[in-house]
């Protein structure tokens, strides 16, 4: 099937997060988010969805700075992993290092490198899987990790980049009269996007979203955080472009995290994909529940510049 990735790229695996808050991190995602800590070493947590095989969904690291360590993506086995590094290495992307086996939970066989922004970027095969299970009626915790939203202050040309050299498809885009082209959706499987791409001052996280089993968990566990206090930015409320439901909230050391649920799949390889004009209030959300969106909102998920960003020496 056509719409699988061309390098074999298969699917997001998990978000590192450098965090200068590290225990009130871990507290907040395993007591109010509803991930399960599988494991912590020296001042790493690593943080699993109970019904996602993945090994853990986000990384926490004690760290000074607050910064994204990395995203990782999955592939499809080792051979893709070569093909994928050789291809880069010819086209003048920076790699961390060469393929190998991976020292993190789960092993693996994988690669680092850095993307147009500067973020450091992993893909991986053969990690082992982790004992998982189906999420039960009612219950309000994260089934798995959905996708990972960045800021570029330049999104057409991080757009280009995970199409042209990533092999990612673009699903849909969000427009605006004043600004622009404002967030560019990417898939890299069926699902309508793992990746997107968000129009920000300066390039940072600008929110990583986790799928709920449906309608019912998604609205508990959206309740739940609210009365735990912690700061909704916007919704609940379900986007056009996608098709899913949104909550969107401030993490406590200012990462935008969303609870989803009933995301789009692609069915077909004749998707054409769409421009939303952000002034059509049904773009924002279909049912009419959130606020509308504004600058006070979009400004919630700009997040501070990311200090873990890759500068390329100057040629």
């Amino acid at each position: 099937m056509s719409h699988l990735n061309e390098h074999g790229i298969t699917h997001l695996r998990h978000v590192d997060l450098a965090v200068n808050d590290y225990e009130t991190q871990r507290s907040f995602y395993k007591e109010t988010w509803g991930l399960t800590e599988v494991g912590t070493d020296g001042n790493l947590s690593y943080l699993a969805a109970e019904g996602s095989p993945e090994q853990y969904v986000i990384r926490l690291r004690q760290s000074d700075d607050k910064r994204l360590d990395l995203i990782s993506f999955g592939a499809a086995d080792e051979a893709a992993v070569d093909a994928l590094a050789a291809t880069l290495a010819t086209q003048g992307v920076q790699l961390v290092g060469e393929p190998d086996q991976l020292q993190t939970a789960g092993g693996g066989y994988g690669f680092r490198f850095f993307d147009i922004d500067g973020r450091t970027v992993e893909i991986s095969a053969d990690v082992a899987t982790r004992q998982h299970r189906a999420i039960e009626e009612g219950e309000a915790i994260p089934v798995r990790i959905s996708h990972a939203v960045m800021n570029s202050n330049d999104p057409n040309r991080t757009r280009d980049f995970y199409a042209n050299v990533l092999g990612f498809k673009l699903s849909d885009t969000l427009w605006g009269e004043h600004m622009g082209e404002m967030m560019h959706f990417m898939r890299c499987n069926d699902w309508h996007h793992s990746f997107a791409i968000a129009r920000g001052p300066h390039a940072s996280v600008h929110h990583v979203s986790f799928e709920m089993r449906g309608l019912d968990e998604y609205m508990r566990g959206t309740g739940r955080v609210m009365r735990a206090g912690i700061k909704k930015i916007w919704g609940p409320g379900r986007h056009n472009a996608g098709n899913n439901t949104f909550s969107y909230f401030l993490d406590p050391s200012g990462n935008t995290m969303e609870y989803t649920t009933e995301l789009e799949k692609i069915e077909t390889d004749e998707w054409h994909p769409s421009v939303y004009d952000i002034a059509d209030p049904m773009t924002q959300d279909q049912w009419g529940t959130a606020d509308p969106m504004s600058e006070i909102i979009a400004r919630d998920s700009f997040n501070d510049p990311d200090k873990g960003l890759f500068v390329a020496p100057p040629v």
